[in-house]
């Protein structure tokens, strides 16, 4: 293989360029900054038949996340790997909301159903020093990612096989967050982009994709103490219908937030009870 530097490397990509340095900072083990001041250096054989190859394979439509093996999540570096969601910035927004609904000076009891990478469990954890981070998820796979992520940002997590609450019988928590799976079965959008690649279990829940949150809104009661937070991510289209499932159990203060792009992302609400985190 000619040898060829950085920017012919990124003029000839075959890919969108932002994959593509994304791609070559990864090959290269180099930052962004070193990618700009350094356009003149040549790639070693090693590093142009890794990137080479990530880019074949980008061409395929493989997600640039499971190729490197990461992906940026609230400032943190999350590891991934096919048996977990891709994090995406939307998500976040649960954080956010987790974190301001959370006491910062006394210990707070957290719940991360269906943790996946246990991205929102490490976010939540690394910056609320106070709290008691509990994560689940029906996947030994996707649990063994969390846990790795949960070490390598040095965030104390406990960390449960469970589908729901089943292994969680008479824990209680001050905060519920969940990003459960919530796409309607034969939604087109699944044979498209990164959704292709990422675990249907993780992304389908039944013909209207709210199977999922309706048993966890139906059985979050019990394992939340007086005053407690239930915090769900949903569908662009589901926020009317969240907000009724949890008005309909009984859930006070229910209201929904919007992402950066104006969608209703999120919705909550709090247990009725005199108990207030903040």
């Amino acid at each position: 293989m000619a040898a060829t530097s950085i920017a012919e490397v990124l003029r000839t990509a075959a890919i969108d360029p932002a994959d593509a340095r994304v791609l070559l900072r990864a090959a290269l083990g180099a930052s962004a900054a070193h990618l700009a001041a350094h356009p003149e250096q040549v790639l070693t054989s090693t590093e142009s038949e890794r990137y080479h190859a990530w880019v074949e394979r980008r061409r395929a439509g493989e997600p640039v996340a499971y190729l490197i093996g990461e992906r940026e999540f609230y400032s943190l570096a999350i590891k991934v790997t096919p048996a977990v969601l891709i994090p995406r910035p939307e998500t976040e927004l649960l954080v956010e909301a987790a974190l301001e609904l959370s006491a910062t000076d006394v210990p707070v009891r957290v719940l991360d159903l269906a943790t996946g990478s246990g991205c929102v469990a490490v976010a939540i954890g690394r910056h609320r020093a106070s709290a008691r981070v509990t994560a689940t998820d029906i996947s030994r796979d996707a649990l063994t990612v969390a846990r790795s992520n949960a070490e390598a940002h040095g965030v104390d997590v406990e960390f449960i096989e469970s589908d729901w609450f089943t292994a969680l019988s008479g824990r209680r928590f001050d905060l519920i967050v969940s990003n459960p799976p919530y796409i309607a079965e034969g939604d087109s959008h699944l044979d498209s982009g990164d959704l292709r690649f990422e675990p249907r279990s993780a992304l389908v829940a039944g013909p209207d994709g709210l199977a999922c949150i309706s048993t966890i809104v139906s059985q979050a009661d019990a394992h939340l103490v007086p005053g407690g937070w239930l915090l769900l991510e949903h569908g662009f289209d589901q926020a009317a219908r969240c907000r009724e499932l949890l008005q309909r159990v009984g859930f006070q203060q229910v209201t929904s937030r919007r992402d950066l792009a104006g969608i209703e992302r999120i919705s909550y609400g709090q247990r009725g009870a005199t108990k207030v985190l903040r």
